[in-house]
């Protein structure tokens, strides 16, 4: 983030905005906190700006801030996402893994959040019991790596296995073979990343294909407990893969507008949000 502009002349409106542009083109994204905070200018007067930035169809509006604009088709890469709220992301991870209890079997979509899933489940004190499916490469490396050191030490190691199917951007593997996979389990715990949020349709992906592999792995599991940051909420994408009513409980970073949270409750959603301890 840019420095303060506090002991400057105050910017125009078009300045303001013009440097919201530039925050977001180098990360992705920005919050009204930030802007507030390096700009010197009140949360309303940020808003606004942000506001304006939509009606221009220059950035999309998200929960406390601003993201890049993207189409809902336009899936983003592994790499391009791993860099983003890497510490909200073990916060929420951290949070929401100690529900899995010894001897249970878990799958993990694909994405960065459910990345940062798989390294806290092997913290956990039982990882070894634990049998461990995703159709998500990363993820996958992480669980085999953690279940490969286990043996070398002698000990048992957790059960991991990676579905087949075609690769995507954000490292996937998707379509009829992965489809195959879940169809034939039966799993306790899925944990579910997701490009966004619709409090009308639920959690949201722009890859077709991912949908459907997605939807094979929440219909083959008891429990769905959905992992998404704050930039996540009223992000849509092109296809929804889990309806608001099927999800358990959402774990993220930040809590959404009251709007969106009187959605979650009315479908009985169990909202969670992992603070910042610091």
């Amino acid at each position: 983030m840019a420095t303060s502009q506090n002991d400057g002349p105050p910017l125009l409106a078009r300045q303001r905005q013009e440097k919201i542009l530039q925050w977001v083109d180098q990360h992705g994204a920005v919050r009204i906190s930030d802007i507030v905070g390096t700009l010197g200018i009140s949360e309303m007067t940020a808003r606004r700006d942000i506001s304006e930035l939509v009606d221009r169809g220059l950035v999309d509006r998200v929960h406390g801030g601003a993201v890049a604009l993207e189409p809902a088709a336009l899936e983003p890469s592994f790499e391009s996402k791993s860099i983003q709220l890497i510490a909200e992301k073990a916060r929420i991870a951290a949070q929401a893994v100690p529900r899995v209890r010894p001897g249970e079997s878990v799958a993990l979509t694909a994405g960065t959040t459910t990345l940062a899933v798989a390294k806290a489940l092997t913290r956990l004190p039982h990882f070894s019991t634990l049998t461990l499916v995703t159709n998500s490469l990363p993820a996958a490396q992480v669980l085999y790596d953690a279940t490969q050191r286990l043996r070398a030490e002698g000990k048992t190691g957790a059960t991991v296995m990676l579905s087949g199917g075609e690769r995507t951007p954000s490292d996937a593997l998707v379509g009829l073979l992965a489809v195959e996979t879940f169809e034939r389990l039966r799993l306790e715990w899925v944990f579910a990343g997701a490009h966004g949020y619709d409090p009308q349709v639920g959690l949201m992906t722009p890859n077709m294909a991912e949908a459907s592999t997605n939807v094979a792995m929440i219909e083959a599991s008891r429990s769905v407990v959905a992992v998404l940051d704050h930039t996540k909420w009223a992000v849509a994408g092109l296809r929804s893969f889990c309806h608001p009513s099927r999800i358990g409980v959402i774990v993220t970073d930040e809590e959404p507008d009251a709007q969106t949270c009187e959605s979650l409750s009315n479908y009985g959603v169990t909202l969670e949000v992992a603070h910042d301890g610091s």
